[in-house]
């Protein structure tokens, strides 16, 4: 049941958080702290890391919206914060609505308490979804079922085609709208999640693997869990992830025009790198580097040389998404070391202006960074003069409590 391969497109997120915490002995378990954040926060920060996104509606509590469009940890992808209604139904339409997508665009719906959900399994959701028009993930029931009545049992169940479902929940939006159409979010019909609403209206939904840590809390021993997950086993709640190094390259050949785009500066009289970018490998290589240390995929994955990714775009662009995409994740970077490798230009006059350049795009202190260059000895396409390659290291750490704003969370 895992989603085959296929280039996702831009899709958004409705995040549902508006439930009672019923179940939690009368503590809210979307504010419950983890981390010096609040569980929201993990479950926001995950989402926006995911390749693909696009814009995230979060439909909550309606004493809660004012409070929550002015959290500082809320990051600018979150476009709208909304009145929820008394069912889940009516609090996925009213997010749907804020968001209002095109009949064509690929819609997800989490549960806001699910902080643990990876980045990849939300557009392995949405990428399912594009390709088969609704999608689900789902993991096995491993225990044995037993049919119960009285403190009788009844029967034993064949869970051979049972599976639990978890969010996120996707499908296209003109699908939601026609199922909608039929039973309407304020109607007498009560659906428990997206599948079940487009199973009324014969919408087959697709179901990929799903994640077994990817928990709802529900309970306070879930909110145990899910604080041993993210920041350590729950006793110091300001713990932090350890540090984490990534390493990228990248390569070139040399095309036709100039100039040169190299380590974030344009050098004059340099043939210019061919690519669907500018061709920076300096800063590709950086990128790369980043998305790795972090968990994010890579620089393809994250940018594809297709119509997503326009023709001739900066690198520096390119490196600032990703600067987004760590702090969206948790993470800031501590410091880069790049090596480029090339038998021409001379760059040894430009290293300086490069290390800055490479800082201001990570918003580190010159010190932070080091740009070393190699000739190649001779060796290869770049130590040939037909291109040039680069290599980095890049070290990154969870954002400080404190430290973060409101663009890094």
């Amino acid at each position: 049941m895992t989603a085959a391969a296929v280039p996702v497109r831009p899709f958004d997120v409705v995040v549902v958080a508006a439930g009672e915490s019923r179940r939690m002995g009368g503590v809210d378990k979307l504010d419950a702290p983890i981390g010096g954040r609040p569980l929201l926060a993990w479950t926001i920060r995950a989402l926006a890391a995911a390749p693909g996104i696009g814009r995230i509606a979060i439909a909550t509590a309606p004493g809660r919206v004012a409070a929550l469009a002015q959290a500082d940890w809320l990051p600018a992808i979150v476009t709208a914060v909304v009145a929820g209604g008394g069912r889940r139904q009516e609090s996925v339409a009213a997010g749907f609505e804020a968001l209002d997508p095109p009949d064509d665009r690929i819609v997800l719906v989490h549960d806001g308490a699910r902080p643990i959900v990876r980045p990849e399994l939300v557009t392995a959701i949405a990428s399912a979804a594009q390709r088969y028009g609704a999608a689900i993930p789902t993991v096995p029931i491993t225990e044995t079922l037993k049919r119960v009545r009285a403190n009788r049992v009844l029967e034993t169940v064949d869970r051979d085609e049972l599976g639990v479902a978890q969010t996120p929940q996707g499908a296209r939006a003109g699908d939601l709208r026609r199922a909608w159409a039929f039973a309407p979010p304020g109607g007498a019909r009560t659906f428990t999640d997206e599948a079940s609403l487009l199973e009324a209206v014969n919408i087959s939904v697709h179901a990929i693997s799903g994640d077994p840590s990817n928990i709802k809390v529900t309970v306070a021993a879930d909110l145990t869990l899910a604080r041993a997950a993210l920041v350590g086993d729950g006793r110091d709640e300001g713990a932090q992830a350890s540090l984490r190094v990534g390493f990228g390259t990248d390569s070139h050949p040399f095309g036709p025009g100039d100039p040169l785009a190299l380590g974030g500066i344009i050098i004059d009289g340099a043939p210019r790198l061919a690519g669907h970018s500018d061709g920076d490998v300096a800063l590709h290589a950086v990128a790369d580097a980043l998305l790795g240390a972090a968990g994010l995929g890579d620089l393809g994955r994250a940018f594809p040389a297709g119509p997503e990714t326009p023709s001739g775009v900066a690198s520096g662009a390119l490196v600032a998404s990703v600067v987004r995409r760590l702090a969206a994740a948790g993470y800031s970077t501590r410091s880069v070391d790049v090596t480029i490798v090339a038998a021409r230009p001379r760059l040894a006059g430009r290293l300086d202006e490069m290390r800055d350049a490479i800082a201001d795009l990570l918003g580190l202190a010159g010190s932070g960074v080091d740009v070393k260059a190699s000739t190649g000895n001779l060796a290869g396409m770049e130590g040939a003069g037909r291109g040039i390659s680069a290599h980095a290291v890049a070290l990154v750490g969870p954002i400080e409590t404190g430290r973060g704003s409101r663009a890094e969370w």
